[in-house]
C-alpha cells in the first residue's frame, strides 16, 4: 500500500450544505493515520488559486469535496504531479464517484481514503481541457445553462429532474458527425455522450466506457423523436436490455465531433464548450484512491 505522509483537503463550501459537509468530513477524518490540511473555499473563483497553493507543497494526497463540476474543473492541476486524488462526493449526481465505486456517504468515502489503494485512471479531453467523467450534447447542456441555482441547491436531484422535464418539452433532435473525410459517420440523434466513465447524471448510461480503458467513447442515442431518449433513460435506470436498442458507439483515442447546428457541450455538468470539438483520451494520467477490490 502507498504510504501517505502529507495530505490536504479542499471543499467547495459555497452553500450552507457544503459548509456542513466540510465540518462532517473534518470530524470523520480525525482518525486517519495522517494529518489533513483542510480548507473550505466559499468563493468558487478561488478554487483554482487554492488548488495551486496546496499542490505547490507537493502533498502525497489531495482530497476534493464537491460535485462532478468541482472535480472536473480542478483535476487539470493534478495531471503531471505525483499527488494522489481522493474524492468526497458532495454533489447532486456524483457520477465520477459512482464510476470509481466510491461510497456516496462521508463515512464510506473516508474509509476508502483510510483502507484503499491508488488506481491509475484515464481522463477525457474536449480539445485541450481535461474532464473526469462525461461530456454531453443535447438536453443536458440545455438544462445546465438554464437551471436556477437555488432550485438545484435546495431541492437537489428532485428539483433538477423537475426542471429537466420542463426543458425536455422544448428540446429538438440534431445531426451528429463523428470522424472526418471518408471515415465520417452522420447520425440523427437526441443525445450525444462523450464518456470516460459509465455514469452520467447519476445513472449508468454508457456501458462501453471505463475509467481505465485507454479509449474515449462517443455514444449517440439515435432517432428524431424524443421518446427514444426517454426510452433509453428509463431502460438504463432499470438496467433493461432495451437501453442498447437505439444507441450507437464510437471508440478511439481521438475522435472529431461536429453537430448540425453547432451546439453547447456540458462537461461534467458545466457548459464549457461548443461543437465542433476533438474528443480525446489521456490514458493513465492520474491516480485516484479507490477500494482494494476495484
Amino acid at each position: 500500500m502507498t504510504e501517505i505522509r502529507t495530505a490536504a483537503m479542499i471543499v467547495n463550501a459555497q452553500s450552507r450544505r457544503g459548509r456542513d459537509l466540510f465540518k462532517q468530513a473534518c470530524q470523520a477524518m480525525k482518525d486517519l493515520p495522517f494529518h489533513v490540511d483542510a480548507r473550505a473555499v466559499r468563493d468558487p473563483e478561488k478554487l483554482d488559486e487554492t488548488m495551486e497553493a496546496i499542490l505547490a507543497n507537493k502533498p502525497d494526497l489531495l482530497i476534493l469535496g464537491g460535485g462532478d463540476g468541482t472535480i472536473s474543473g480542478l483535476v487539470d492541476h493534478i495531471v503531471g504531479t505525483d499527488t494522489i486524488l481522493a474524492v468526497l462526493p458532495f454533489g447532486t449526481a456524483n457520477s465520477f464517484a459512482r464510476s470509481m465505486g466510491i461510497p456516496l456517504d462521508i463515512g464510506g468515502a473516508v474509509d476508502v481514503i483510510r483502507t484503499g489503494e491508488p488506481r491509475r485512471i484515464d481522463l477525457g479531453m474536449i480539445d485541450d481541457d481535461y474532464f473526469a467523467n462525461c461530456a454531453a450534447i443535447g438536453i443536458s447542456p440545455q438544462i445546465a445553462e438554464t437551471v436556477p441555482h437555488r432550485l438545484k441547491r435546495y431541492l437537489g436531484r428532485v428539483g433538477y429532474l423537475a426542471w429537466a422535464t420542463l426543458q425536455f418539452i422544448k428540446f429538438r433532435s440534431f445531426v451528429v458527425i463523428v470522424g472526418e473525410g471518408d471515415h465520417e459517420k452522420r447520425v440523427e440523434a437526441v443525445e450525444l455522450r462523450i464518456s470516460n466513465g459509465p455514469f452520467h447524471g447519476g445513472t449508468e448510461l454508457v456501458d462501453a466506457a471505463e475509467v481505465d480503458s485507454g479509449q474515449i467513447v462517443v455514444e449517440a442515442v439515435q432517432g428524431h423523436f424524443k421518446r427514444r431518449l426517454l426510452k433509453n433513460w428509463g431502460a438504463s435506470v432499470l438496467r433493461l436490455p432495451a437501453r442498447r436498442e437505439d444507441v450507437i458507439d464510437f471508440r478511439g483515442k481521438e475522435l472529431r465531433v461536429r453537430t448540425e447546428p453547432p451546439l453547447p457541450i456540458s462537461i461534467d455538468g458545466e457548459v464549457l464548450a461548443k461543437t465542433p470539438v476533438t474528443a480525446r483520451i489521456a490514458a493513465g494520467v492520474i491516480r485516484v484512491m479507490a477500494t482494494r477490490t476495484s
